[in-house]
């Protein structure tokens, strides 16, 4: 959610910026324009006062004393700031330029000119951008006398300066803007990861009672009140989750424990009302196997209400000697079946398991594979050891299961209907899921070619950073090698 969220504020925020910074910039510019074309007025007005003391006669007197000077100071004008300047008659003919020979742009037919003649002063020449190459300033001034406008003076300058100006404004613009949108993608960051934090929270939460940790719950600290409230909610859902489960798996255990008694007592009577029969009464014996049956199945919800209710003792464990050992401890009942029961993998490897029940998961996926297993055939174990998991892999040579039946195999009292003649209650596999949750182990199933069923087992190599699984206090673990 946040790769989602983060670039929408930070396309937002960076609309805001651009949105007030070009505007921004282009004031900049025109405020810098506007400060030269106020200079070339105050330049033009200077100049006119100066012709305003040059009279027809005196203009074409010979040595002019005052034509001379206002000569003099276009010249040293021009010297000095590089800019041309002119004054010229009503006819557009010069009264006095620099540099010599240079006539006002556009004549008379010039749009400054022209507002000039007509007494008023330039409005302004349109905006001068950074990349007009080669524009150029043109300011004009009427020189009135007795209320007649006699001469235009015309100042043209160059805009490289005030080119170089701008962009040296509109690099401090940039450089505010690229601040602030630094300044705003933090905000952004701390912004969603207030937002989303109670998220994650529930996000992980809900992760770790979806795989049977369930007394995982949320911190309702942090993030908006909107997302506090729910943190609350979900916290008491889980807890009237828990108590529901925790009531059916009490009522499970304890109506198994209960029944088992009366069954057993059932069976005995059977066995003395045997006693009166002929031997072989096939009544009898089949009473006396559905009698067995049924205490297999109490047998296997007891041993499921305990897999779920009870918290895993997660230690350091070595999974490939202890896979070695239960490997072992199945051979003899591999030989009585002629399967051959082989191990490979790794002498030692660790991982964070409860021995106990990756024992007795490891016994459940054994005996399932060897009782499938035809005579002759092969079961084989595999430890193998990866960087964050090891999985101990169970293959054997049995008839295996299709892809629909792979999709409902853990389903408690589920067996496939091609294995209705083999002994068992459905729970085993329901039992190992049941087991490995609790300590943070997970199981899947796949079809081994070119038949039978591939059973792996995963076990976390270290402990949870956090919020580990009921009854156990995450501890970091160090890396541990294979021998």
């Amino acid at each position: 959610m946040r790769s989602r969220l983060l670039p929408l504020l930070i396309v937002l925020l960076a609309g805001v910026l651009l949105a007030l910074g070009i505007p921004l910039a282009t004031s900049q510019a025109r405020s810098e324009q506007q400060r030269v074309v106020v200079d070339r007025i105050d330049d033009t007005t200077r100049f006119a006062s100066l012709t305003q003391f040059v009279t027809d006669g005196e203009v074409g007197g010979v040595g002019d004393a005052r034509l001379s000077t206002l000569r003099d100071e276009l010249a040293a004008y021009h010297d000095v700031y590089g800019i041309r300047a002119g004054v010229f008659r009503r006819d557009g003919s010069a009264m006095a330029v620099a540099p010599a020979g240079w006539e006002a742009p556009g004549g008379v037919r010039g749009q400054e000119f022209n507002e000039a003649l007509a007494g008023r002063r330039s409005q302004g020449p349109p905006q001068v951008w950074p990349w007009q190459k080669g524009r150029r300033l043109v300011v004009a001034s009427p020189v009135i006398r007795d209320g007649d406008v006699i001469a235009v003076v015309v100042i043209d300058s160059p805009t490289e300066a005030l080119c170089s100006r701008i962009v040296r404004g509109w690099a401090g613009i940039a450089a505010g803007e690229a601040g602030a949108m630094l300044l705003a993608v933090a905000v952004a960051f701390r912004l969603t990861g207030w937002v989303l934090r109670p998220v994650r929270v529930l996000d992980k939460a809900t992760h770790d009672i979806a795989t049977g940790r369930l007394t995982a719950r949320v911190a309702p600290a942090g993030g908006p009140p909107e997302l506090r409230r729910l943190a609350r909610s979900f916290n008491e859902m889980a807890d009237n989750v828990e108590d529901v489960l925790e009531r059916q798996r009490a009522f499970v255990a304890d109506a198994s424990h209960q029944l088992r008694n009366p069954l057993a007592a059932l069976l005995l009577r059977i066995d003395l009302l045997a006693l009166e029969l002929p031997d072989g009464n096939a009544e009898v014996a089949s009473v006396r196997n559905e009698g067995k049956r049924l205490a297999r199945v109490l047998d296997g919800l007891l041993d499921l209400a305990l897999a779920e209710g009870t918290a895993a003792d997660l230690r350091t464990t070595d999974v490939a000697a202890l896979v070695a050992e239960r490997v072992a401890a199945w051979r003899p009942v591999a030989d009585r079946k002629d399967v051959r029961l082989l191990l490979a993998g790794p002498a030692a490897v660790t991982g964070w398991a409860d021995p106990v029940g990756l024992s007795s998961a490891l016994d459940a996926i054994v005996d399932n594979a060897l009782k499938f297993t035809p005579s002759g055939g092969e079961v084989r174990v595999r430890v193998i050891a990866a960087r964050d998991e090891v999985t101990v892999v169970t293959a054997d040579d049995g008839p295996g299961l299709d892809e629909a039946e792979l999709e409902r195999i853990g389903d408690r009292f589920w067996r496939s209907g091609r294995h209705q003649n083999v002994s068992g209650s459905g729970l085993g596999l329901s039992i190992v899921a049941a087991l490995l949750a609790a300590a943070g182990a997970g199981v899947s199933y796949a079809r081994n070619r070119p038949h039978g069923l591939k059973v792996t087992v995963s076990v976390p190599r270290h402990a949870p950073e956090e919020n580990g699984p009921p009854g156990v206090s995450p501890q970091a673990l160090p890396a541990a090698g294979d021998t």
